[in-house]
Parts: C-alpha cells; sequence; structure tokens
C-alpha cells in the first residue's frame, strides 16, 4: 500500500514539473506619468494613457495616485492626473 501511495505522489510531482516548466510568467514595467488637460481630471488621465500608447506595447492598468488642478494667473485651470501605468515587458 505505501508503494502505490509513493507512486501516485511521484507521478503528481513530475505532473506538477511539467507545468511548471510550460507555464511561463509575465514580467510587468511600472512608470509614472502625469497627463493634463483643460477640461477634466479623466481627460488628463485618457491623454497622459493615449501619450503612452504611441510609443509602448501591451498597456495593463493605470492607477491614479493624485488629482490635482493648476491656476494660472489667469485664473484659466489645468487639470492633472498623476498615475502609475503598468505595461508587458518584452526581453530583446
Amino acid at each position: 500500500m505505501a508503494k502505490k501511495a509513493t507512486s501516485k505522489a511521484s507521478k503528481a510531482a513530475a505532473d506538477t514539473g511539467k507545468a511548471a516548466k510550460s507555464n511561463k510568467g509575465s514580467v510587468y514595467k511600472v512608470i509614472e506619468l502625469v497627463g493634463t488637460s483643460p477640461n477634466s481630471w479623466a481627460e488628463a488621465g485618457r491623454n497622459a494613457i493615449n501619450s503612452a500608447a504611441s510609443t509602448l506595447r501591451d498597456l495593463r492598468v493605470a492607477e491614479v495616485s493624485k488629482l490635482d488642478v493648476k491656476v494660472s494667473k489667469g485664473g484659466e485651470l489645468t487639470y492633472r492626473a498623476k498615475m502609475k501605468l503598468s505595461f508587458k515587458y518584452h526581453s530583446a
């Protein structure tokens, strides 16, 4: 009976090893961006992401860390969205 249990354990370990070898993980890079807009924070965020998308591939998650408004001397507002953006890292 002990032999049977050992055999099952060995088979399970071998199957796990095969899965681990064939299942590659992914690596993501995180950068910080600040988008701006004269209209809204949402548009400021979109501007940052759209700008990054023009040069980066496989964008994943954007996390807004700070929202603020810059007030010019003339009273004009500039909405700013500071965010962390992740994208999939592809080795050369």
